[in-house]
């Protein structure tokens, strides 16, 4: 037997205005890491660098194969950028106490004060936009960023009422 044909459901949002949010997006991506690049770039660095500063200094004593599940990406890429940061002094690995093949990642004094620097930029324009937004944009803001991270990845992320 034949299924009914569906009835059309109008989406929540339109094209037009889900086009708008995804150019919106763009734009302040762009802007949200430029202030951070040029900083980075001084240092020799890009935007993984910063990824891999950002979270070890988010969880000092991560794993290696915590940040990879973190970061998505390979196991050749992050031994590139994370070498380069060991080797410049910003990333010091300790081999763990309970298992010895495990490698546990710490910043720096030097790459601690890179990342206050760098959060701080982008801590200002999202200060800034939030307050032009508005009452009660910053819970709606994260709101929606949560919503867009992949489901199985939300628990790794600050909840209401988490830091």
């Amino acid at each position: 037997m034949d299924s009914p044909d569906p009835v059309p459901v109008a989406p929540a949002v339109e094209e037009g205005a889900l086009r708008e949010a995804i150019e919106l997006l763009f734009f302040a991506y762009r802007d949200f890491t430029g202030e951070a690049d040029a900083v980075l770039a001084e240092y020799g660095f890009g935007r993984a660098h910063h990824r891999v500063i950002y979270f070890v200094g988010r969880h000092p004593g991560i794993t290696v194969s915590e940040l990879l599940a973190i970061l998505k990406i390979t196991k050749q890429s992050l031994s590139r950028v994370l070498g380069q940061l060991v080797r410049e002094g910003f990333v010091e690995q300790r081999t763990d106490a309970g298992d010895r093949r495990r490698r546990r990642l710490f910043l720096t004094p030097r790459a601690t004060a890179l990342e206050r620097l760098l959060t701080a930029c982008q801590s200002r324009r999202v200060q800034s936009a939030l307050e032009a937004a508005g009452d009660g944009a910053d819970q709606r803001f994260k709101a929606v960023l949560r919503a867009m991270i992949n489901e199985e990845d939300r628990a790794r992320v600050p909840g209401p009422g988490r830091a």
